[in-house]
């Protein structure tokens, strides 16, 4: 007779996994992927390594777990973010101005996501993640045509132009601000050699926030061929 978990044994079970992945979130916004050990996964979860092999096969598996637990938390904040918004423009200036501020008050972690090289099955994931934006952007790109907000165009590969730029102008950024300092790292754990180096000015997070958001904005309504409010 087949064994068969009790409700408790699930609960405690569903409980350990969750606490696996806060943990791992939180490694990878310090670490990121190469800091995000299945060994320092399971010290951070406060488990034994041996024990998080029942939730995760492999680092792999993990790391793609990992990466949609945090991509469905940021669609869930631009997808609030657009429904703010009353017209089809101000929603995809709203994706853009969302995601790249966000990207830039958490960079070890957007780094980890957009940039950092990891496991084929992340890049898979990255995939996704890509298409997720495009569609949110080309949906509002088409409300605009059809309303005479912006001239006729390809709404998803009008979309997926953006989504690519946008994301290339935000690896410098990204790769030139401070590791986290949420603690010291794990001697134990590999180093990390895509890790970017801390720059000399420990203002430059803001201030690229300050000033690349607003430049992302007015090059995105501009390449959809309208205007933005610098306009004359």
């Amino acid at each position: 007779m087949a064994y068969r978990r009790t409700p408790a044994v699930q609960a405690r079970l569903d409980a350990q996994r969750e606490a696996v992945l806060q943990s791992a979130v939180g490694l990878l916004a310090e670490r990121g992927y190469g800091g995000c050990t299945m060994a320092a996964v399971a010290d951070r979860a406060g488990i034994a390594t041996g024990s998080l092999y029942q939730h995760f096969a492999n680092k792999a598996e993990l790391s793609v777990q990992l990466f949609r637990r945090v991509v469905t938390h940021e669609m869930a904040a631009v997808n609030a973010a657009v429904a703010l918004r009353d017209t089809p423009r101000q929603r995809i200036a709203a994706v853009v101005e969302t995601f790249a501020a966000r990207a830039l008050r958490a960079p070890r972690l957007a780094y980890a996501l957009l940039v950092e090289p990891a496991d084929t099955v992340v890049d898979g994931e990255r995939l996704v993640f890509r298409r997720a934006f495009r569609d949110v952007i080309a949906t509002e790109i088409a409300a605009a045509v059809a309303a005479g907000e912006l001239p006729e165009q390809d709404p998803v590969l009008t979309a997926a132009a953006l989504v690519g730029a946008v994301g290339e102008a935000l690896a410098g950024p990204l790769a030139a601000a401070p590791p986290a300092t949420a603690g010291p790292l794990d001697p134990s754990a590999p180093s990390d050699p895509s890790a970017p180096s801390a720059p000399s000015d420990p203002s430059a997070p803001r201030r690229a926030t300050v000033e690349v958001v607003p430049a992302l904005v007015s090059f995105t309504l501009r390449a959809l061929g309208g205007r933005d409010d610098s306009d004359a």
